[in-house]
């Protein structure tokens, strides 16, 4: 009888714990969603049309019937106004944070403030180094790999040069060729300039560097830089590579400041297809530029901030690595250069 009383206890048991498990409150999907979005430097051409392409990705989200709410801050390229934004944001009951770095080597304040109060990071545009995109778990990156960037370009570069014979305008068997690079030490700067001339060269294309200038991704700065090359190398440059269109836009004004004449202008080349940059192919301004799809990145980063925080859709996204999404660059020429503007 003792055995039967102590299994019927058993039993009793076994149907609370079934019942008090029915009953838990399983974790709720978010009604609304407040994105942060962190900046780097809004002046920045290519990174304006990015965030506005953000901005139009996570209204159209918003008709998946969850309410999205997005804030915005701009660095104005100090890493200490970056990481105060960021704990803004989060006092401000953010969710999720995208975040363009100002400085990627410096990211530990922004990751330790996640972490402490659980929001998830997309780091985009501007990529972490590795080992810090492996502190915590919530940590992803939205962007496109610059030394793709920096071939395309190259190859654009090597095709120009084989189909014009005026290119080498000194008929020396070399094309003379300036860079104008991005901030230094910067990862995509140093990875665009280098893979450009290494493709180059594998194309069979015999290179002389006459110089160089940081012009920190900047039209107006490019424009000194140029003028000043330019005084050092007056009617010798053949080629313009720029790490982005902003800067080869620059280089462009230099040339047109001081009075060039056509046939003595270089062949130039940029990189991210923003719309002037895209103008300016088909202006014939620029030889070429390479595209660095916005658009794309945008629903990336929406699509991930969204699963991010309601825990869905997760495995829908296309992952490398667990954490990094990668969207591929395209050349444009003025054969297709309509195709990219909308």
């Amino acid at each position: 009888m003792k055995s039967k009383g102590y299994f019927a206890v058993i039993l009793c048991c076994m149907f609370f714990l079934l019942f008090c498990g029915c009953g838990r409150k399983q974790p709720e999907v978010p009604e609304k969603i407040q994105v942060g979005v962190a900046c780097y430097n809004q002046s920045d051409i290519f990174l304006g049309e990015l965030v506005s392409c953000l901005k139009q990705q996570f209204e159209q989200l918003e008709n998946s019937g969850i309410e999205i709410t997005v804030l915005v801050r701009d660095a104005a390229g100090s890493q200490r106004t970056q990481d105060d934004q960021v704990r803004e944001l989060i006092d401000m009951n953010c969710n999720v944070l995208c975040v363009n770095l100002v400085d990627r080597a410096d990211p530990s304040e922004i990751i330790d403030l996640a972490r402490e109060n659980d929001v998830p990071i997309i780091f985009f545009n501007r990529e972490p180094v590795a080992e810090d995109m492996m502190q915590w778990e919530k940590l992803y990156y939205v962007g496109a790999k610059a030394q793709q960037s920096g071939e395309m370009q190259g190859e654009l570069a090597a095709d120009a040069i084989a189909e014009n014979a005026q290119a080498d305008r000194n008929r020396d068997g070399k094309i003379q060729y300036v860079v104008l690079e991005g901030e230094p030490g910067h990862q995509d700067a140093i990875i665009r300039t280098e893979s450009a001339a290494d493709t180059l060269k594998s194309k069979g294309i015999s290179l002389d560097k006459l110089g160089s200038g940081i012009a920190n991704w900047d039209r107006a700065q490019a424009q000194n830089r140029m003028q000043q090359l330019l005084s050092q190398y007056p009617n010798q440059i053949e080629l313009v590579l720029a790490n982005n269109d902003a800067m080869v836009l620059g280089a462009i004004d230099a040339y047109e400041k001081l009075n060039y004449s056509e046939a003595a202008l270089p062949v130039f080349f940029g990189i991210d297809g923003t719309e002037a940059g895209l103008e300016a192919v088909i202006d014939g301004k620029v030889e070429a530029t390479i595209y660095n799809d916005k658009e794309g990145q945008a629903r990336a980063i929406g699509n991930l901030a969204v699963a991010a925080v309601t825990g869905t859709g997760m495995d829908q996204l296309a992952f490398e690595n667990e954490k990094y999404i990668y969207l591929p660059y395209q050349k444009v020429t003025e054969e297709n250069v309509r195709e990219f503007l909308y």
